[in-house]
């Protein structure tokens, strides 16, 4: 019997899915993040699944190692905290002499031209630790100026005097031609023997020379970080018992190994919010049978959403970490600061702000009684009634409604002039109006109506505010799988073994490279192949998926287009390849100009590991009422539409079965989250345990 974890750490809590290949069964674990020492709350975790399977741990985590059929795959948050808190590695960056300033420079221009008070950021590198060095290779891989060594050793040796952690190299046209970041590599061994140090064309060979360099540095910069500590966590495992190979969520949507991932540690920024998007098309197919979604993933510090389409999850080249490009591509993600623990505070001209600061896990919202007395939205669900103070994580936690009520009381309701129960109220709604937006950033505000998709809530606090947000927004369909609270970890079960390589070769549909074409997708496929040998993936479960960025030859910017990937072998394939590109022009950019030529630069391939498809378990179907027993008492909640305070029937998720029907106001208790059905809406439980969640004006007549 193999099982299969993923581990998901969030702001707040730290979430575990475990699956049992042997009959299906998906069971979720939460605990309180433990950010003094992550790996603390992740053992627990691992803990209460091995007592739930009446296992000691170690023979758990045995049965969890690959040799078994297991797996253990980590989100982790590592190097996201690490940029954000701007705690990385010394880095000193050899680079084209003349191009010290690429880092300062970045693509020109301002974010927001109208935002005068705005000071121009500083360089992720500070200039005094970057260094141009004589040499220069043109843009079609020949050598312009050779490389000076003596000028490259002397930056070696000025790096070392500077203590710096880590080198990266990113030198002009470098994915053409390596040659000279090469022989720098060999220099930096040769003087300073054992020093890491990042060459651009292995991290980042695009064309584009700040987002190459800002890749490079910003991957150098984590490699002191991320290496150490994944290796660690490893090693913590293997003491314990888990003998199989660890993986780690990537920020594209799949899982990496471990190795993989000390290599390149920038693939783990955003690594836990990837696993949504994958969650929310597993449970579109199966609970809708689409293959469009819009995922909400609320947590308890920031609001995650992202969009699939057509099967395919929407990616972004334009990621940012502070003022800076990311400089590859991962999953769009649209992220706010809205979670359970987001602060609310009024400021001097009488606003109302919630978030974007967070109360986290410690000390948390006032109602954890932890010392934490700002109040968040936790405090205002409690205060609203919404929450069960005696059955959070399944009663093992309590809250204070106490606490909460203060904290509102004293910054909230007094300085706006409210009593508590409205001025929880306004928290909980400005917090609704955050997310909102947030949706439409991802959907109308790109061209995409959000009645053509089937959304998927998940995260410990979405089932608190989703069916009004999403009512307003006109959606028709929405879904709350069972494990909704753990939405990302499931996400990471369900995610394969992905990595992505790429290549430059450009080229014009008028005069087309066959050859140059032919041989760069060969490549391609040789890396992917090598990969997917690497980390063991059968023939019968791999899969290669190649795209090209393509534009018209008038345009500055690119678009992304799938290809084949089988040689171009005469004017049939081309032209096939144009009518590809005007069609997804048009969907993407509203437009197409048939017959004109496009100019063609990166090519890429994604080698793609499958894993084995989730098996859930389906209960017996039950009848349109729920049993007697699914109801655990009446609760006082506040519902503004139908004049505030109303008893509200609350009922217990694990005895609901499916076809029952639940229509509001009404509130459904799960271990992990908890689902408010507001009035003019009803759910009914799928097959597969989750809320289906319908929207009817006749439910506000009854």
């Amino acid at each position: 019997m193999g099982i299969r974890v993923c581990i998901d750490i969030g702001g707040t809590f730290t979430d575990v899915a475990v699956v049992n290949d042997e009959d299906g069964g998906l069971n979720i674990f939460k605990n309180s993040t433990t950010p003094d020492e992550y790996a603390r709350g992740v053992l627990a975790g691992l803990t209460d699944a091995a007592e739930f399977y009446g296992m000691e741990p170690a023979e758990f985590l045995r049965l969890c190692s690959s040799s078994r059929g297991g797996a253990i795959n980590y989100g982790t948050t590592i190097a996201t905290n690490a940029l954000i808190q701007q705690k990385t590695a010394r880095v000193g960056l050899i680079c084209t002499e003349g191009h010290r300033d690429i880092l300062t420079f970045r693509e020109g221009g301002k974010d927001d031209p109208f935002d005068w008070d705005l000071d121009y950021p500083d360089p992720y590198v500070p200039r005094h630790l970057t260094v141009g060095v004589p040499e220069r290779v043109g843009a079609g891989g020949e050598v312009v100026k050779p490389l000076d060594e003596d000028a490259v050793r002397e930056a070696v040796l000025r790096f070392k005097a500077l203590d710096v952690d880590v080198i990266a190299v990113s030198l002009l046209w470098s994915m053409v031609n390596p040659g000279h970041e090469r022989r720098v590599g060999a220099i930096i061994e040769r003087e300073w023997p054992g020093v890491k140090f990042n060459l651009s064309h292995l991290v980042n060979p695009i064309i584009g020379e700040y987002r190459r360099t800002i890749a490079t540095v910003i991957n150098a910069s984590l490699l002191p970080i991320v290496g150490p500590y994944l290796h660690g966590f490893d090693e913590r495992l293997k003491e314990l018992g888990y003998e199989g190979d660890l993986s780690v969520v990537s920020c594209f949507g799949g899982i990496l190994s471990l190795e993989d991932m000390v290599r390149r540690p920038i693939y783990s920024v955003d690594s836990g919010p990837t696993g949504a998007p994958v969650a929310g098309l597993l449970f579109a197919r199966k609970e809708l049978e689409s293959s469009n979604a819009v995922t909400c993933d609320m947590g308890g510090t920031s609001f995650d959403v992202s969009r699939v389409t057509d099967g395919v999850i929407s990616e972004t080249p334009d990621a940012k970490v502070g003022f800076d490009c990311l400089g590859i591509r991962k999953v769009d993600t649209k992220s706010i600061g809205a979670g359970g623990g987001s602060i609310a505070r009024v400021d001097s001209g009488g606003l109302l702000h919630v978030g974007p600061e967070s109360a986290g896990a410690m000390p948390g919202p006032a109602c954890y009684g932890r010392g934490g007395r700002r109040p968040t939205v936790t405090d205002a669900n409690l205060v609203l009634g919404y929450l069960n103070p005696k059955a959070i994580l399944g009663g093992r936690m309590d809250l204070n409604r106490g606490l909460a009520a203060d904290a509102i009381q004293r910054d909230i309701a007094g300085p706006l002039g409210l009593d508590t129960r409205e001025a929880a109220f306004s928290v909980w709604k400005t917090v609704c109006v955050n997310m909102t937006d947030a949706i439409r950033m991802i959907t109308s505000w790109e061209g995409i109506d959000p009645v053509e998709y089937v959304f998927v809530s998940g995260g410990g606090a979405a089932g608190l505010h989703i069916i009004p947000m999403l009512k307003d927004l006109g959606v028709r369909r929405l879904i709350i799988p069972k494990a909704a609270g753990v939405l990302s970890a499931v996400g990471g079960l369900a995610s394969d073994m992905v990595s992505e390589f790429q290549l430059n070769t450009e080229t014009e549909t008028s005069d087309f490279d066959y050859s140059g074409v032919n041989s760069t997708l060969e490549e391609l496929k040789e890396k992917a192949r090598l990969f997917l040998e690497r980390n063991r993936v059968p023939p019968e479960n791999r899969a290669l998926e190649f795209t090209a960025d393509a534009r018209y030859l008038s345009q500055p910017w690119q678009i992304t287009l799938p290809v084949s990937g089988s040689p171009y072998q005469g004017a049939a394939d081309v032209e096939n390849l144009m009518d590809s590109f005007h069609r997804v022009h048009e969907q993407l950019r509203g437009s197409r100009e048939a017959g004109q030529h496009i100019a063609i630069s990166t090519w890429r391939v994604k080698a793609v590991g499958r894993t084995p498809e989730l098996i859930y378990r389906t209960a017996a179907p039950g009848g349109t009422e729920p049993e007697e027993e699914a109801k655990l008492d009446d609760r006082e909640a506040y519902f503004k539409e139908i004049g505030g305070p109303t008893w509200t029937p609350v009922f217990h998720g694990d005895r609901l079965r499916p076809g029952n029907r639940v229509i509001g106001p009404a509130i459904v208790e799960e271990m992990a989250t908890t689902l408010v059905v507001f009035p003019g809406t009803w759910i009914e439980v799928s097959a597969l345990g989750g809320y289906v969640v319908h929207f009817s004006q006749a439910c506000l007549e009854r």
